[in-house]
């Protein structure tokens, strides 16, 4: 009798694969632009560009890539050599320092790629200044090691500041710590030579994956209007080698939800997906919240290249009503998120749930010299605040407004006895109109802003919450924000000597 075969085992069962994120985008709404995420541990940490407003490059802690705090930021205090033009920070860790790759102006100088370190994620950060400051300007600094393991600076020439080229360099970066600086010479490994990528290519992040480099990087116009920004990739074998594009360029481009995609940083999960986060104007919201933190997943098609929601634009589902922002100013410190402009910082402490704020000694006489703001989350909304007038300086004007920047403003405000309606355009101040406040037993008041689209805005005044009066018509915020940064609720004071005042509370309602 023959022995019976031996039983074959079955195949073993493959384990079943984990769905991606249910992304609901954008992830972090308002101004979040250029951002730059990496994974520490079990936590997600992002930034991004802050332009004008400071304190300078939001850090932003997440436990799942979907919700998102701010705990900080990158420089408390701007950078001794800087002074502005806070663009594009790019986080990396390399053997267990971590590095932000940053763009700032140079004082009396060109735009430069600078670094600075930290031994923790969170920080605090030690500056080292300028790695390169070329006269067209140097911006978007991004760092890999290449396949002999030097570690390398990729950044871009900003030629399209002067109607030329703009190719992006990579060139040999030292790690002593002891002064960080290039060495080398410096390789041209991309330029814009293809029609989509119009004026430019920038916002290199670089990634190694089984035996390529890939380059993913934006192309033509990033903000405003009439932007048409898209993001592409690009690979090669070897960092300073033929770099080859994506035939499909781009793999992320506008949609009937999200306009002018690009300029983001992979990050890998815990369960080895890769996902973009990158920036996009909301379709509803357009320039007046600013270029919003949004997330796709991406996916590795069998011929090596990356693709991204099929290239039907951003993905996932649509945010409804963002999470208001609501202040009560009890804590004994500003809380993350408070913004002012960067040359401007005005006076402000916390005591007993009141934030007293004045401007700095140079600028009191201007109406918006003390100036805290904060980000909208979407472009309609309202916010309110109280605040305290008692013993308010004669001709000091008090208040709340939407502002561009702190020389294009609109905003209501309490000036003596008068409630009024004011507009600042290109540093000229005008009263649109002016009411007699409504008596206040306590002096204080509640202001109210109400915004459409992100930029049709009506102003209120009340002294109990209930009964408002209105001021004024509505008025137009087109021409209110710079070309690279959305609107912010502001806080103000200014217009005289000894100008100071009490807020107790802003809260910002999305609709």
């Amino acid at each position: 009798m023959e022995p019976a075969p031996p039983i074959e085992p079955p195949p073993p069962v493959p384990p079943p694969a984990i769905p991606p994120l249910e992304v609901t985008n954008p992830v972090i709404p308002g101004d979040f632009a250029d951002p730059s995420v990496i994974k520490v541990g079990t936590e997600y940490w992002a930034t991004a560009t802050s332009s004008e407003w400071a304190p300078h490059y939001p850090l932003m802690r997440s436990p799942d890539l979907l919700r998102w705090e701010q705990v900080g930021s990158i420089f408390p205090e701007a950078p001794s050599w800087a002074e502005g033009n806070y663009w594009a920070p790019e986080l990396a860790e390399d053997r267990g320092r971590y590095y932000v790759l940053y763009t700032a102006r140079k004082k009396g100088g060109p735009l430069c790629v600078a670094v600075a370190t930290a031994t923790q994620v969170q920080g605090p950060y030690t500056d080292h200044g300028p790695l390169v400051c070329e006269e067209l300007g140097s911006i978007d600094g991004a760092m890999i090691r290449d396949e002999n393991d030097r570690l390398v600076l990729v950044w871009k020439l900003d030629g399209n500041s002067r109607d030329l080229p703009t190719p992006l360099w990579a060139q040999e970066m030292t790690e002593d710590g002891a002064g960080y600086k290039l060495t080398g010479e410096r390789t041209q490994i991309l330029l814009n030579d293809v029609p989509w990528e119009g004026q430019l290519v920038e916002g290199a992040h670089l990634v190694r994956r089984n035996g390529w480099f890939y380059l993913f990087y934006a192309g033509s116009g990033c903000c405003g209007v009439n932007c048409n920004y898209g993001a592409g990739v690009a690979r090669s074998r070897t960092l300073r080698g033929d770099w080859e594009k994506n035939p499909l360029n781009p793999i992320v481009k506008s949609n009937a939800d999200f306009r002018c995609p690009g300029h983001g940083s992979i990050v890998t999960d815990t369960h080895g997906r890769d996902y973009l986060l990158y920036h996009a104007y909301r379709t509803t919201d357009s320039v007046y919240v600013g270029r919003q933190g949004v997330l796709d997943v991406i996916t590795w098609g069998e011929d090596g290249w990356p693709s991204i929601n099929g290239r039907r634009g951003t993905g996932g589902k649509v945010l409804a009503t963002p999470p208001p922002v609501v202040e009560t100013f009890s804590s004994p410190a500003l809380a993350p998120g408070w913004q002012w402009p960067n040359k401007y910082k005005p006076r402000f402490s916390l005591a007993d749930g009141h934030l007293t704020l004045a401007p700095e000694a140079a600028r009191t006489a201007h109406p918006l010299g003390g100036l805290l703001a904060r980000a909208t989350p979407s472009g309609t909304y309202t916010a309110e605040t109280r605040v305290d007038v008692t013993g308010l300086a004669a001709g000091a004007l008090v208040g709340l407004s939407a502002v561009g920047d702190e020389e294009n403003a609109v905003g209501l405000g309490l000036q003596g006895d008068q409630v009024v309606l004011w507009r600042r355009q290109g540093g000229k101040q005008e009263t649109l109109a002016s009411v007699a406040a409504p008596a206040s037993a306590d002096g204080t008041y509640l202001l109210r802003m109400t915004a459409k689209s992100g930029r049709l805005y009506r102003f209120a005044i009340s002294t109990d919450g209930t009964s408002w009066l209105d001021v004024g018509p509505e008025q137009n915020g087109d021409v209110l924000p710079p070309w690279d940064r959305g609107i912010r609720v502001g806080l103000t004071v200014g217009g005289a000597a000894q100008a100071s005042a009490r807020f107790d509370s802003l809260r910002i309602t999305p609709e």
